[in-house]
């Protein structure tokens, strides 16, 4: 399946909107540092000591979408999704990065879209100023935008360098 084309977030756009764009701008540039690369490159570790893999940046993008999308923002019960049930070996524990034997990036790539998905329907119905119980305090719907944004500009640079190392291909 072939990623969508990368929009640029608008010049103009209230805050809200610049906010969703960015956010979508760094989902979809982490798509496209996996586009056109085998299992086994998406599985590659960057270097050592390094255990970064784009897949494992998938499972954990997804992870992360979860929790704040899910777990805080509209307090669900939302199990960790990389995991197989232990606390040896799971996903879990190291959000999403440590690879599973069978994992695909097929099964991550769609496990990372349904939350995406899930996450918009958990904000459409919120103002930015609206919030939600975290760590003893509240949380806005802006600032986990804003988190999010960074935590997805972190992660495509960290995809950037691996994507490099694999093939050459910079830059998108």
């Amino acid at each position: 399946m072939s990623t969508p084309e990368r929009a640029m977030p608008p010049l103009d756009a209230d805050e809200r909107a610049s906010l969703e764009s960015w956010l979508d701008f760094y989902r979809t540039t982490l798509a496209q540092k996996c586009d056109g690369l085998t299992e086994q490159q998406l599985r590659a570790a960057s270097a050592a000591p390094s255990q970064i893999t784009l897949l494992g940046l998938v499972q954990h993008m997804a992870e992360v979408e979860r929790n704040w999308f899910r777990r805080v923002l509209a307090q669900e019960d939302a199990p960790p999704i990389f995991t197989d049930g232990t606390d040896a070996g799971s996903g879990a524990a190291d959000g999403g990065f440590e690879l599973a034997e069978g994992a695909t990036y097929e099964k991550a790539r769609l496990i990372w879209q349904a939350e995406t998905e899930r996450a918009r329907e958990n904000c459409a119905a919120r103002a930015l100023g609206d919030t939600s119980p975290f760590m003893g305090g509240q949380v806005t719907l802006r600032w986990i935008y804003t988190h999010m944004i960074a935590e997805y500009a972190r992660h495509c640079g960290h995809a950037d360098l691996v994507r490099e190392r694999i093939d050459g291909s910079t830059g998108v």
